[in-house]
């Protein structure tokens, strides 16, 4: 279960972390504008907002196991697309249609450690699932990056398809421990979960803007080669990985486990800043990559602890839609908006973008942990 429940979660983003990666490659061969892959990125994001609050009742009522086969069998599909693509608009297509594996990856996993995993340990369970998403951008960003610089990149997405069906074939076999609910809605989310996907418009926002236009950073500002940049997102990657675990078992002990998120906040804003200071000292860019792992990446698995600790499990499908829907609109409207920043201010004006919406978002969790609010 907490194995392809981590695989959902890397695939369901990993188109995206795809355009990342290969954003040199991509303007070079495809004739693909910085304020173009800005959009690209935020197609794929506005259909997973979009679609977030209807997938997030579908899950509560056809159940997690349904859910986890048809996100990686779209997401299969949507990076064959991206494989065979001609033209940015062919690349807008595959990531649009991988927005709907986004909107079905929490709360299916969700909905399945609700129902499998007891109270004390859902939070290490969580940060690992979780941590899918960093294993994603490590895979797009290493590998495939790599792959690129020797063979074709398409082979590369190619494969990674292929993984994806065999990842359907795996969900197909799981033992889902409960039957999926048949009820009608069950109720509504508080006041708490609305807040949290605050949090997370304000922080996908940033790390969108982040995994967007990092390793094109590196290339043209740190003089680094694409498949050196491509590291950048490595690092975060995995940086975000031990993050994740770490800050979401400390949330699962915790008795209020947004409590964690405002240090997480503060540390993704120091971190932006050791970034921007890369300019003039340019290894300082390595520790900000690990810094932004850190922090804010495990931001959104924290919040997702909360989120499962402030609602019951038949409600969990809607709750983790709710805030999947924030983050998703995050992430849509960063990458436009810094792209513009990057084309006309430069580099230096987008690590301010991206420190003030950090920054934001460690204000909402300030005002998140005064609410006493904890069920529904």
């Amino acid at each position: 279960m907490t194995a392809v429940s981590t695989a959902a979660m890397a695939v369901s983003m990993l188109q995206l972390f795809v355009l990342g990666a290969l954003g040199p490659v991509l303007i070079a061969e495809l004739g693909v504008a910085e304020w173009q892959l800005g959009a690209l990125v935020a197609a794929g994001f506005g259909v997973a907002a979009v679609l977030s609050l209807p997938a997030g009742a579908l899950v509560d009522r056809i159940g997690p196991q349904r859910g986890l086969v048809g996100l990686f069998l779209v997401s299969a599909v949507a990076l064959t697309v991206l494989a065979v693509a001609g033209s940015a608009w062919w690349i807008a297509a595959g990531v649009a249609l991988g927005g709907i594996p986004q909107a079905l990856a929490n709360p299916a996993t969700n909905k399945v450690i609700m129902a499998a995993v007891a109270p004390e340990h859902r939070g290490p369970v969580t940060g690992w699932k979780q941590s899918g998403v960093q294993l994603g951008a490590f895979v797009a960003g290493v590998p495939l990056a790599g792959a690129a610089a020797v063979v074709d990149w398409r082979w590369g997405v190619g494969v990674l398809a292929v993984l994806c069906v065999a990842g359907a074939v795996a969900s197909a076999r799981l033992a889902v421990p409960v039957p999926p609910a048949r009820s009608g809605p069950a109720g509504v989310v508080g006041q708490r979960v609305r807040a949290l996907a605050a949090f997370s418009v304000a922080l996908g926002f940033g790390l969108a803007s982040v995994n967007t236009f990092f390793a094109l950073y590196g290339v043209q500002r740190l003089d680094l080669s694409a498949p050196v940049a491509a590291w950048l997102l490595a690092v975060m990657g995995l940086a975000g990985i031990a993050g994740r675990v770490w800050w979401s078992g400390a949330a699962g002990r915790a008795d209020d486990p947004a409590a964690v998120l405002p240090s997480l906040g503060l540390g993704a804003v120091v971190s932006v800043a050791v970034v921007a200071l890369a300019d003039g000292a340019h290894w300082l860019v390595w520790f900000g990559a690990a810094g932004i792992g850190v922090f804010a990446v495990s931001g959104n698995a924290v919040s997702m602890v909360a989120v499962m600790r402030a609602v019951p499990q038949k409600l969990a499908g809607r709750a983790a839609a709710v805030a999947s829907a924030g983050f998703f609109g995050g992430f849509a409207a960063g990458p436009p908006v810094t792209g513009l920043v990057v084309s006309r201010a430069g580099y230096t004006w987008l690590w301010v973008v991206v420190g003030v919406a950090f920054a934001v978002a460690t204000g909402i969790a300030f005002l998140v942990t005064r609410r006493t609010e904890v069920t529904v």
